[in-house]
């Protein structure tokens, strides 16, 4: 696992699509880099953080250069609601189509976060989450494997 920050992307413009600043091709590389993207998201207003799209933004921009495009990936997310990150993954999941990212799509994820579930140094709390996230990780790793066997990944 890798995580790829984007704090740094200045906001996305078409103007930037003939001379990408270095920030935004070292992003793409990053991108391009690894098997797949597995998307950890909180839900701001019924969607995705704005960084969030600009990065997507970043990544699938200048037309015929998408970093996702045949790229695995699945989306997760927790929030204190009850219906956790459900409306901000699907809005996610729709622009994921869009730059042809196959999706996992089932099992969805969709924890609600509550004080101390995570630990600073990242362990999990709950068994009963424990045991879920890593059954979706397992999951994501065959969903990986199942894509690459049918678009593999030399064309």
């Amino acid at each position: 696992m890798t995580e790829i920050p984007f704090r740094d992307l200045p906001l996305y413009s078409y103007d930037y699509d003939a001379n990408y600043p270095p920030v935004a091709t070292e992003f793409k590389k990053a991108i391009a880099a690894v098997d797949a993207v597995p998307f950890v998201t909180p839900e701001y207003n019924r969607s995705i953080p704005g960084a969030l799209k600009n990065a997507i933004d970043w990544a699938s921009r200048p037309y015929g250069t998408n970093a996702f495009t045949r790229k695995p990936s699945a989306v997760i997310g927790t929030s204190p609601g009850k219906i956790g990150t459900a409306v901000g993954q699907q809005h996610l999941r729709s622009i994921l189509a869009f730059c042809n990212s196959p999706q996992m799509n089932s099992i969805e994820a969709y924890i609600q976060f509550e004080r101390g579930l995570i630990t600073e140094d990242g362990a999990v709390t709950s068994k009963e989450t424990e045991e879920f996230l890593r059954k979706y990780m397992a999951e994501f790793y065959g969903f990986i494997q199942r894509v690459y066997t049918v678009l593999p990944r030399n064309q």
